[in-house]
């Protein structure tokens, strides 16, 4: 199977993966060397560090041998056809993860190969991101029923969170500006397995939550629309005043990075709440715990 997107898992299969990630995390060398022999390869056509180095730490602590590639070396799409390269890789590779501009690319390579594509990051999705999210959310309380409040940019984050969260039926609250909002089709699907409710105020998504997410206002390949984006998104920065809106337990999340007095303040970063490195290193577990899925 391919994971490019974070519902190519069931419920109950996204279920069990948390929870191959979590027994991961309390014992790694339960599953240290399981994985000997195979190969791991991993495409980063944008730069990258979490996921760079967790994907590669994961591979090499399982046994596999972890073959990292970059844009210059392969070409890909420019002094190669994507096609050709995925052709390529599947002969000497026995998982094939990228990171990509277009997820559209993503679907070709995984069209034209037979092994396992892993989707690091795409302009539509980024659920290994998600895996991580949710193991996140998952060690503080029970995630059903749990109200999640993302706050910011409508991108590709988002898109996968919401589904995961939705999947693993928690109640989903976004906040965005106007013109921000996630992918309608991202919404529907999300919709479909639970309770999202979309809105342009941050105060009301954020109030009574048990989560408070943020991301980064401008993605890479939108530094030019950076200023524009820090006015529009301005009202939407989760500093004290706004996470203080939570629960009296909230917890707050962020990919990374984090731009610092933008998109988050120091204080929310540096909270006694704040999960943010938690998250971080679980981005190790959860995709030793996928790729142990993808193999078992």
């Amino acid at each position: 199977m391919d994971f490019l997107r974070i519902d190519d898992l069931t419920p109950d299969q996204l279920r069990a993966v948390l929870a191959r990630a979590e027994s991961v995390r309390r014992d790694p060398s339960a599953v240290s060397g399981r994985l000997a022999g195979r190969s791991v390869g991993l495409f980063f056509q944008k730069p990258s560090t979490r996921t760079r180095v967790s994907t590669e730490l994961a591979s090499a602590q399982l046994g596999a041998i972890p073959v990292v590639l970059g844009q210059q070396e392969v070409g890909f799409g420019s002094r190669e056809a994507v096609k050709d390269v995925a052709g390529v890789l599947d002969r000497y590779l026995d998982v094939i993860a990228m990171r990509v501009f277009k997820h559209t690319d993503l679907v070709e390579v995984a069209e034209h190969a037979q092994a396992p594509v892993i989707n690091l990051l795409s302009d539509v999705e980024h659920p290994c991101q998600a895996l991580a999210d949710l193991q996140t959310i998952a060690e503080e309380r029970p995630m059903a029923g749990t109200t999640l409040a993302y706050v910011g940019d409508g991108n590709n984050v988002v898109h996968s969170l919401m589904v995961g969260a939705a999947m693993m039926e928690m109640k989903v609250r976004i906040a965005t500006p106007a013109g921000y909002e996630p992918d309608p089709e991202y919404v529907a699907k999300a919709e479909s397995f639970g309770d999202v409710f979309v809105t342009n105020d941050a105060e009301d998504a954020v109030r009574g939550a048990d989560v408070v997410y943020t991301d980064v206002w401008a993605s890479m390949g939108q530094e030019n629309e950076a200023g524009e984006r820090n006015r529009v998104f301005s009202p939407y920065r989760v500093d004290l005043a706004l996470f203080e809106q939570a629960a009296e337990d909230a917890i707050f999340l962020h990919c990374l990075p984090a731009h610092r007095g933008s998109e988050v303040t120091d204080a929310v970063v540096d909270h006694v709440r704040s999960r943010v490195l938690d998250q971080a290193e679980n981005r190790l577990h959860t995709f030793k715990a996928l790729l142990l899925h993808l193999f078992e």
